[in-house]
């Protein structure tokens, strides 16, 4: 009995710590080096059936997306037992060293080997992912380590059954469609290298440190898609990984999908997530004067008859970075919809035009009043 009770207790103790012989093994932090495959991490599993998260890894969602081609996107954070985030009104969360964050894109399966091009449906991932049902492409991880954040970006092998390190990126060839076949596109998904990675999680043009992006208050407060009834953030609070949530005032991003939000916080979120980690006061783009973070309410920072601080292929001709209501006459709008590497914006990150997003930033811009002057003074309509 004795013998029994002993093996009960180190079965359990292997359980709790998501090890037992026939699940995971516990998620495993490097502190050093560049594993070469995701698997390594113990993070996610895949036996090319299934995508699973491991003890402890859990999953969050934003209100408005990063656009990535359409791709879906399981989004993670794990950190390690007893720490906790602290919490951050403007800016990404503090995170503990030892926090693991990770996105994995992927697409739900079309007909013979395309992928198709339909909204992300609540609960898809709810018990991981069902690779009948998707492809996986890629997954990234932010890691936290002593002297800061690392950018790691993997590339799902064609079984499915773990990713392999793309320090250089990639480049995966696909075939999109929407289910009714009305709409298809043959493009190349990009994924980033190691420098790309960085340039985006390089939110701070001077200190040129990593930050994430995404897992921030305006951001993530919003209903628990995997647990009905929960807001992400009081969640977070509960489970023990969250310090300094306020009982009140927490910012709140709109959601693009939302017909009961008005175009302005659409559009505004859109450009926050999209471009504000690189348009704002202190990113990459802080010389080009056109700020698009949450946190800018001045509208010539904003573009209002703001003119670009460099001529050129860019402006496709324009004048001004948003004309009031003429969109199709804004810098913003021409390099949200182009394709031409000297012109797109972001200039990273995307192969295909976002046509949702650019929709509503065109109602936004058509919805302004007054126009431009030839130096660029805004007329007010009288």
């Amino acid at each position: 009995m004795k013998r029994f009770v002993i093996c009960a207790a180190m079965m359990a103790a292997a359980m709790w710590l998501g090890g037992c012989e026939r699940g995971q093994a516990p998620v495993r932090f490097h502190p050093q080096g560049q594993p070469q495959t995701l698997g390594e991490w113990h993070v996610l599993s895949s036996d090319g059936k299934h995508l699973t998260l491991n003890q402890g890894v859990e999953p969050y969602a934003l209100n408005t997306a990063l656009f990535s081609d359409y791709a879906h996107k399981l989004r993670t954070i794990w950190m390690p037992p007893g720490t906790t985030a602290k919490y951050s009104a403007t800016e990404a969360f503090e995170f503990p060293v030892g926090t693991i964050i990770s996105k994995t894109f992927y697409y739900p399966r079309g007909e013979g080997g395309a992928v198709l091009r339909v909204a992300e449906q609540a609960g898809e991932s709810l018990d991981g992912l069902d690779l009948s049902k998707v492809r996986l492409i890629e997954t990234r991880l932010l890691v936290r380590r002593q002297d800061g954040w690392i950018a790691l970006p993997y590339v799902w092998n064609e079984a499915q059954t773990d990713a392999t390190l793309a320090r250089a990126g990639d480049v995966v060839p696909l075939d999109m469609h929407t289910p009714d076949a009305s709409a298809k596109l043959s493009f190349a998904y990009m994924v980033p290298d190691e420098n790309q990675c960085a340039g985006c999680h390089s939110t701070n043009n001077t200190t040129r440190e990593l930050h994430p992006i995404g897992p921030k208050a305006r951001h993530l407060n919003r209903d628990d898609p995997w647990h009905a009834g929960q807001n992400q953030l009081t969640r977070m609070v509960a489970l023990g990984r969250l310090d300094g949530l306020p009982a009140a005032g927490v910012p709140q991003n709109a959601r693009l999908d939302d017909a009961t939000a008005s175009v302005e916080r659409r559009a505004r979120a859109y450009l926050d997530v999209n471009c504000g980690h690189c348009h704002s006061q202190v990113g990459p783009a802080d010389t080009s004067g056109l700020w698009l973070d949450a946190g800018t309410d001045d509208t010539r920072r904003l573009g209002l008859c703001k003119p670009p601080v460099a001529a050129g292929q860019g402006t496709g001709d324009h004048l001004f970075d948003i004309v009031p209501g003429k969109p199709d006459d804004s810098i913003l709008l021409y390099r949200m919809s182009s394709l031409d590497p000297g012109a797109m914006m972001p200039e990273v990150g995307r192969a295909t035009v976002h046509e949702e997003g650019v929709a509503v930033v065109r109602d936004w811009i058509a919805a302004w009043l007054g126009s431009c002057s030839d130096d660029g003074a805004h007329v007010a309509m009288r």
